[in-house]
């Protein structure tokens, strides 16, 4: 268990948080258009990666992944990050906050679970409560950027109505029991425009359009040497 704090937006008004969190959970494959979902397998098939055993599929990392930081270090030029929504239990309530699931792709053509291990996880550092957007969740957008070569490109972009409806998420990964306290849940991924690709800095963005405001984050990334 670890401690992170967030600021807590309340129709602008930023309320400082501290969220102990104690397990990290990665949904993927949680697209609702069967369509679209194989279309992203397909897209992960084409650089060697497994079908998953089931959709959705709930991957586990370390808790203490979950990082706030504006750059992460890898090990090689074979990860990328992914723009996701993210779920916070805490005291019974439900946060919604943008993070990205930065992976090992070369690590997740063998496993994707240990592939989920190998990378951080940047979040961004403003949450909204799920009560406040729940009613027009299906219109919210997620958005990430890429910047490789000094250019910044659009990565993915997609309305959250091509997700699984939330409760249905949350059901389907802790038994019908409402997400744990302590629990940060990543929601899944839209495809790569152009292909899943390294970049020197990855940015995402979650925007609720209904009331005109956005969480969004950013970060460098350091590439370390594989000597062997």
């Amino acid at each position: 268990m670890f401690d992170l704090t967030f600021n807590v937006d309340d129709k602008g008004m930023l309320t400082p948080l501290t969220l102990a969190i104690d397990q990290a959970v990665i949904a993927g494959w949680t697209g609702r258009d069967p369509v679209a979902r194989d279309k992203h397998i397909a897209e992960l098939e084409a650089i060697g990666i497994a079908r998953p055993a089931s959709t959705p599929i709930y991957y586990r990392c370390s808790a203490r992944r979950i990082t706030q930081a504006d750059r992460i270090e890898v090990s090689g030029g074979d990860s990328s990050g992914e723009v996701e929504f993210v779920l916070i239990g805490w005291q019974g309530r439900i946060f919604v906050g943008c993070g990205s699931d930065h992976t090992d792709r070369k690590v997740e053509a063998y496993s994707v679970t240990v592939s989920k291990q190998m990378c951080d996880k940047p979040v961004a550092s403003v949450l909204w409560e799920l009560e406040d957007i729940i009613a027009h969740w299906d219109k919210m957008i997620l958005r990430s950027w890429a910047v490789i070569d000094g250019a910044r490109v659009l990565y993915q972009e997609g309305t959250l109505d091509a997700m699984l409806p939330v409760q249905d998420l949350i059901d389907r990964g802790f038994g019908g029991k409402g997400l744990p306290d302590g629990c940060a849940m990543f929601g899944g991924t839209f495809a790569a425009k152009g292909g899943i690709r390294p970049a020197d800095r990855f940015e995402f963005e979650l925007e609720d359009p209904v009331l005109k405001r956005k969480i969004g984050h950013g970060y460098d990334v350091i590439t370390m040497p594989v000597l062997g």
